[in-house]
């Protein structure tokens, strides 16, 4: 059994343990690394007993099933796995016999490594195995083995493709198969609305114990995750989703373990804090998620077409999406003002709140830009163009007042309307061209790459 003094040695202990020889892992992001990951390539074919994938199963006090876990574990994954594997027993600070168990599976079994730190923490585990194991691969899934590991190859088959970055087990899919109590089937359910609701996630099922990504992933990515706990995988998932990394769900088959450890209130207490902080994180832009951007290119959609700018099509529909919702806001905001204002200067603040929250949606959304750098800069260009639209819809309506001083409420905005489209086509020239010049390059020019 391998052992380690604390957890700030945990990297180097993993990788003695797990992959000697291989290059540690970034704990911080490095000013020498390219800003975009590299496009997904199908993994190359690795010499024979080489590991494809290392599985982790974190451990704390599990004496009684780790064995039989762990020997059912390699049983399938030696029948139905057709590449090299490695399983990473990572015990978390245990007092019972599990580091004596962990240490008879290495010695007999060798596929599988036996991993102590002492301090707990689930995402702790995950953190320095990972960060130091030399597979393309690595996965993690719950000693109980709830989830029939006829799912695993399902799993982990697209990032081995080159498909997907993460793959992630679901058991709210439609198609999955689950057996649990209602009370942890309504925890699960609430607990991903609220991410839904808070932090705007996708993927339909955040806390299953079954889940890999790549290495090359994992190495930008770990060093941005803080939780050590079990908020470790939403946190990981919520800011590979919002790098726009692509996330694949399996739906699997689930049986719950009464006899689970989880402290379910202390959890659910841990994860809300969490998801406060991983909110206010991403609202500030205090994330570097461009290291996590595929470059341009990746996507299909990104492809160049014959006579269209790169990046033309996707920028025009982000563009179009923004506009559609910033337009909706501004008449909002004009019709609740005018009463109070005057047509004129509710038009212009209205006109005003409209433009910055536009300017900051389509720095993020449509152009990819993230993170504070040129922030104020970007909005003061957003505030020279708004000066373009308020002239424009201002004369609008002074040229409708002119010609017709008793105009119905119907037809200012009709006016409006009509300024406002005006002006939206020419906002989308402007930002292209002078705004966010860096973000409408060609695929072919190197500046293209950093989205």
């Amino acid at each position: 059994m391998r052992t380690e003094p604390s957890a700030t040695s945990a990297a180097g202990t993993a990788r003695a343990v797990c992959s000697p020889g291989a290059a540690p892992a970034p704990h911080a992001a490095n000013p020498a690394d390219p800003v975009a990951l590299p496009a997904r390539r199908h993994l190359p074919v690795q010499p024979a007993g080489t590991p494809v994938l290392d599985v982790t199963i974190p451990v704390y006090n599990e004496e009684q099933d780790l064995e039989r876990c762990v020997r059912r574990l390699h049983e399938h994954l030696a029948r139905t796995f057709p590449y090299g594997f490695r399983i990473t027993v990572a015990d978390n600070a245990s007092t019972d016999s599990t580091p004596l168990i962990s240490a008879g599976l290495e010695r007999e079994i060798p596929e599988v490594r036996a991993f102590r730190l002492e301090e707990k923490g689930r995402g702790r585990a995950l953190r320095a195995v990972w960060s130091a194991s030399d597979a393309p691969v690595l996965a993690y899934m719950d000693v109980d083995l709830s989830t029939d590991l006829n799912a695993l190859l399902p799993l982990v088959a697209p990032l081995i493709s080159g498909h997907s970055d993460l793959a992630i087990g679901s058991r709210l899919a439609r198609s999955s198969r689950v057996v649990r109590g209602a009370k942890r089937e309504f925890i699960s359910r609430t607990y991903n609305l609220i991410l839904r609701g808070s932090l705007a996630a996708r993927f339909s099922d955040a806390q299953c114990g079954f889940k890999a990504i790549r290495r090359d992933v994992a190495q930008r990515l770990l060093p941005m995750v803080e939780d050590t706990g079990w908020f470790f995988d939403t946190e990981m998932l919520v800011l590979a989703e919002r790098a726009g990394l692509r996330i694949h769900e399996v739906p699997v088959d689930w049986v719950d373990d009464p006899a689970s450890t989880v402290h379910i209130v202390s959890t659910a207490r841990d994860d809300l804090k969490g998801v406060w902080r991983v909110g206010r994180a991403l609202a500030v832009g205090a994330l570097p998620l461009d290291r996590l951007a595929r470059p341009f290119g990746d996507d299909p959609r990104d492809r160049q077409l014959s006579g269209v700018p790169g990046g033309l099509a996707r920028q025009l529909v982000g563009f179009c999406v923004v506009g559609a919702l910033s337009t909706l806001f501004y008449l909002l905001l004009y019709s609740l003002s005018r009463t109070a204002m005057g047509p004129q200067l509710a038009n212009a603040s209205a006109l005003l709140v409209s433009a910055v929250a536009n300017t900051s949606a389509n720095r993020r959304l449509t152009f990819g830009v993230r993170g504070r750098d040129r922030a104020v800069r970007h909005q003061a260009q957003g505030l020279a163009v708004f000066a373009i639209g308020l002239a424009l819809t201002s004369g609008s309506l002074a040229a409708l007042d002119a010609a017709s001083p008793d105009a119905a409420h119907s037809t200012e905005v009709a006016v409006l309307l009509a300024a406002n489209l005006a002006a939206t086509i020419l906002r989308f020239l402007l930002f292209r061209a002078w705004v966010f010049p860096d973000r409408a390059t060609s695929p072919d020019d190197p500046k293209g790459d950093a989205r």
